[in-house]
């Protein structure tokens, strides 16, 4: 099992492209759909906590998922299989980075590279959005974070993602203490 863990997330590792963001829907797709090692709504609350604490976001949801398999040993294979493949490639790129991106050829692919990792993130946003429980204050809190991304980037603002999770999180504690009952989990009221 942790051989079968380190090889999953070595594979998922080296063949998406994009970071944390554009991996989750793979990691999703392997994990929960493939294998049945976590449910859909483990995965919502992985993204979210990966997210929440420090460190890239796939490698934190492969950490949690190798835990939930082998506890501390199969958290190390599922990290160590996300971190590989990705250290060697940028280390054998970091070589010959600037001989690489002179080449024509190669400058486009990366170009192209950029255009479907954007797509990736937005296919990870669609399905956590399409399996998020459909109560009107967790909704109104991701409508209103999305229209303050998206004036921060209108409007070129510095604002840290961090201060933005913050703000999610005290909305919905807020929210949850105008209802009148403790949220559950993922927001679902208990």
């Amino acid at each position: 099992m942790l051989f079968t863990l380190f090889l999953t997330f070595a594979k998922i590792g080296l063949f998406t492209f994009g970071g944390g963001y554009a991996m989750i829907s793979l990691i999703e797709h392997v994990c929960v759909e493939e294998k049945g090692w976590i449910t859909h709504d483990d995965m919502m609350d992985i993204t979210v906590i990966a997210e929440s604490t420090p460190g890239p976001v796939a490698i934190n949801c492969s950490t949690y998922v190798g835990y939930k398999q082998k506890g501390f040993m199969g958290a190390v294979a599922a990290t160590f299989g996300m971190v590989l493949p990705s250290f060697v490639i940028i280390y054998l790129i970091s070589m010959w980075l600037n001989n690489l991106l002179e080449i024509r050829l190669i400058g486009s692919a990366f170009q192209g590279i950029r255009i479907a990792v954007g797509f990736l993130i937005l296919d990870a946003g669609l399905r956590l959005g399409k399996k998020m429980k459909k109560k009107k204050a967790p909704f109104a809190v991701m409508l209103g974070s999305g229209a303050v991304m998206l004036l921060i980037n209108l409007f070129s603002l510095r604002i840290s993602s961090v201060t933005l999770i913050l703000l999610a999180g005290t909305a919905g504690l807020f929210l949850s203490f105008l209802s009148g009952k403790p949220a559950g989990r993922g927001g679902e009221k208990g």
